[in-house]
This record gives C-alpha cells, sequence and structure tokens, in this order.
C-alpha cells in the first residue's frame, strides 16, 4: 500500500488518476455531453475524493460517483437524488451542518462522519469491472489508514459491503467464515468495528419503494445508537 502523509496528499494523487481507461472515458464523455438542465456546469468529471471529518468514528461506503451528480460536482453524494436522502438522514441524525448537498462551495461540513466510495470514477450503467474496483482498492486502504477513529461502517449497497469487508480483512480484523451475507439493516461485529449494511439511496430503490424512508431512517437510527454505545464505552474505560 502506498504511504500517503495526510489526506490532502492522498486525494491530490487520486484526482489525477488514469489507472482505467474506460472509466476515464466514461467520465469524461459524461463531463462534456453533459445533461440539458446542467449546460452551464463546468463537470468535475475526475475521480472523486472522499469528503468529511477526518476524526470520524463513522465511514459510509457508497459504490461510485453518480454521472451527473458527484462527476458533475466534484463531491460524492453532492447533486443528485441519492445525495438528497443521503444528507437529510445525515442532517436529522446530527452528522451534517446542513440538510443538502448541492455543490462543493455550499458550506455543508460533516460531523464525526467522513463518505468515501468502492469507485472513484464514475462507471457505465453503475457497473464498475473487477480490475476497476481493484484499481481503486489501494486508494480506499490508504484512506482508511488515515481516518483512525472510525469504529462504525455503513455499506450502502452490496458491492459497498464486500469491499468494506475485504478492507477490513487487509488490515487484520478477522472475517469469520462463512462472510456475513449483506441484506438491509445487517450488522456484525468484526473487531473493534461495527459494519452495517443498507440498501443504496438510488432511484432504482427509493422510486421502486426497494428502499423507503422509514427503513432509511432506521439505519441512521441505528448507526447513531451503535456510535453513542461506542462513545459511552469509551467515556467509561478513561
Amino acid at each position: 500500500m502506498k504511504k500517503f502523509i495526510s489526506l490532502e496528499a492522498l486525494n491530490a494523487s487520486l484526482v489525477v488518476c488514469t489507472k482505467c481507461p474506460r472509466l476515464v472515458q466514461w467520465r469524461q464523455q459524461v463531463a462534456t455531453v453533459k445533461r440539458r438542465k446542467y449546460q452551464d456546469w463546468e463537470y468535475w468529471g475526475k475521480p472523486v475524493p472522499g469528503f468529511g471529518d477526518p476524526n470520524a468514528m463513522l465511514l459510509i461506503v457508497g459504490l461510485a460517483p453518480g454521472a451527473h451528480g458527484a462527476n458533475r460536482t466534484g463531491r460524492m453524494f453532492t447533486g443528485d437524488r441519492s445525495g438528497e436522502w443521503l444528507y437529510r438522514a445525515l442532517f436529522e441524525y446530527g452528522f451534517a451542518s446542513q440538510p443538502e448537498s448541492i455543490s462543493r462551495d455550499d458550506g455543508l461540513t460533516l460531523s464525526n462522519c467522513y463518505i468515501t466510495a468502492a469507485v472513484r470514477c464514475v462507471p457505465p450503467n453503475n457497473l464498475p469491472t473487477r480490475e476497476e474496483r481493484q484499481n481503486c482498492f489501494e486508494y480506499l486502504r490508504a484512506e482508511f489508514s488515515l481516518l483512525p477513529n472510525v469504529r462504525v461502517l455503513l455499506a450502502l449497497g452490496g458491492i459497498a459491503w464486500e469491499t468494506s469487508l475485504r478492507l477490513l480483512r487487509s488490515f487484520d480484523v478477522p472475517i469469520p467464515r462463512p462472510k456475513p451475507r449483506f441484506h438491509h439493516g445487517a450488522t456484525v461485529q468484526l473487531g473493534t468495528y461495527y459494519l452495517i449494511g443498507s440498501y443504496h439511496p438510488s432511484q432504482q430503490n427509493t422510486l421502486t419503494g426497494r428502499l423507503t424512508d422509514a427503513m432509511w431512517r432506521s439505519i441512521f437510527a441505528h448507526v447513531r445508537a451503535t456510535i453513542d454505545y461506542l462513545r459511552f464505552q469509551q467515556e467509561q474505560s478513561e
């Protein structure tokens, strides 16, 4: 794993990455053609770095940037429907300073939460290849090593769940066999970490009712309670 001295150094390397020719071509094509409603935007069109509080206990792992969301704005879950669901919940449960995320300079800050993704460039049809996921994995490992207080990982979707398990295993966290399986609300303690799974707040899930507002809120209530419990344990041991 390549060593970076800071998240800033990591992100500076990440945003110029060209390891995956298919993703480079696609992210640039999306940024050039644009969606009609965003014709006046200068699309980001590059790998999207993580975002949030470097002292966070909560790490949210998504799949990849949205074509006209993070690939446009340059910030994770910013500027699309998935982000509307995510930041509204983060605000409600005390992790975000405001309930919406529109652009990189909208003033939003995160508290005790950091957001990342398994893949940092928008993939065609939201389906990164195994090789593309592998190319991005070392960035995720480096990022995780620079977030020393993370204790809870929230995986949004099956790929994020598998990536989170692999991430923890790469840091010598014991993973039981058979591996914990993904489902909405899945929760497993792995060493000193808690991994929680949720359906991704994509339109494919939210517009079809596969993920309801009540289901989504229940995940964040669970995350909040888990972090509060861990904080209480820390205070008792001090």
